[in-house]
């Protein structure tokens, strides 16, 4: 572009409303969030929408819960990379989704919860872009159990009951706008950890 503008490429414009996009959702659901305030947020013409994304607010809201499910999974690995110990890492982790759901008022708990428990039903890229994103933190869960030295079948168990708990304290946190039911979940984990690994 001429005079002086900076030319945006597309892919700037693309991300931007990723990104924008994984935050609406997260904090007001699909249904909420209207196609005027995805692109308006996201500083995209209006026509943009259906040219970075064909299929819509659908596929627009499946690609942000795939994009918001590894910037997840990826703060997950690094928590528990750095951990000395299974219960720590998982104290951390909760710490660190503890925090995000205060610095943001209690409206972002899950970033896939909202959109999972909104829009899954109806729809089919959104309900596996979601049940994809859960697989990804089990994975990371597994893995991270499993050379802790659990047996891989105990790890599997482990790390469904570690993200259901961790789920259900952000869901009853966010609703009640309080930390509570997070941090007793925390606890019991802590709890179940140290003695599933003493």
């Amino acid at each position: 572009m001429r005079y002086g503008r900076v030319m945006v490429r597309r892919t700037d414009t693309r991300q931007r409303m990723l990104d924008t996009a994984a935050d609406l959702f997260q904090t007001q659901g699909y249904h909420a969030t209207g196609l005027t305030q995805l692109t308006t947020a996201g500083g995209a013409p209006k026509g943009s929408l259906y040219f970075h994304f064909p299929g819509g607010k659908e596929q627009l809201a499946a690609e942000a819960v795939r994009l918001s499910s590894e910037r997840t999974g990826t703060m997950l690995e690094a928590i528990l990379r750095d951990a000395p110990d299974a219960a720590t890492g998982i104290d951390r982790a909760v710490g660190a989704l503890a925090k995000f759901l205060t610095e943001s008022d209690f409206q972002r708990g899950c970033p896939l919860a909202t959109v999972a428990l909104d829009a899954a039903a109806a729809s089919e890229p959104i309900r596996v872009a979601c049940a994809d994103g859960y697989a990804s933190w089990h994975g990371v869960l597994v893995e991270y159990l499993a050379r802790q030295g659990l047996t891989a079948e105990r790890a599997e168990e482990l790390a469904t009951i570690v993200l259901a708990s961790i789920e259900g304290g952000l869901l009853l946190a966010r609703t009640r706008r309080d930390l509570a039911p997070l941090r007793a979940v925390a606890a019991h984990l802590h709890t179940t950890l140290d003695r599933e690994f003493s």
